[in-house]
């Protein structure tokens, strides 16, 4: 005779399987969780060491712009020291070139003029003074062309006054003049001469 099992065996296979599938499900959530709290601790601790990493290079990138900006003003201050430098020695080489002018002055003089004042600007040099007569200032420039220190003169202002009381027409006229000249630049400053 048949033997049938009536007990809900399918059932209870059915429940088995089913508690094995929501355990696995459950152990899969667990471990996906693991994995992405893992992954995301992993991944916080590079951010953070770049981070310090950034930080650190921040740090000394704003040490060498202090650094720099030192160095640039050090360098404004070494061109400014080489100007004043450059100016002394430039003055320094000038200074017997005055010398050289003056004496030249006194020697280009002629009898008859007389020299009431003289600047210089540059190499321009401006001469006023009185003569006797227009040829003794002619002489004069004639003489500044041929000297060695000064060169190229002009004659800008001539005015003859008279030198005695006002109505006096027997009183001595005397010629008021002013020329500029150019100093000669010295080329070689050892051996004195332009």
């Amino acid at each position: 005779m048949p033997r049938i099992n009536l007990l809900p065996w399918r059932a209870e296979l059915r429940a088995r399987r089913r508690n094995q599938f929501f355990i696995g499900l459950g152990g899969a959530v667990v471990a996906a969780a693991l994995v992405i709290g893992l992954a995301s601790l992993v991944m916080g601790a590079i951010v953070n060491n770049q981070q310090a990493r950034n930080d650190l290079l921040d740090g000394e990138i704003k040490a060498l712009d202090k650094r720099i900006e030192e160095i640039r003003d050090l360098e404004a201050k070494k061109d400014r020291l080489l100007a004043r430098m450059d100016i002394i020695e430039q003055l320094q080489r000038s200074r017997p070139g005055i010398v050289h002018v003056f004496d030249q002055l006194v020697r280009t003089l002629p009898d008859g003029v007389s020299l009431t004042a003289v600047k210089q600007r540059g190499t321009n040099i401006e001469i006023k003074g009185q003569a006797e007569s227009n040829t003794r200032v002619s002489a004069f420039m004639r003489n500044i062309d041929k000297s060695g220190w000064l060169k190229d003169p002009d004659l800008t202002v001539v005015e003859v006054k008279s030198t005695g009381k006002q109505g006096d027409a027997t009183a001595p006229r005397a010629s008021e003049f002013t020329v500029v000249a150019k100093q000669v630049v010295v080329r070689d400053e050892g051996k004195g001469q332009p």
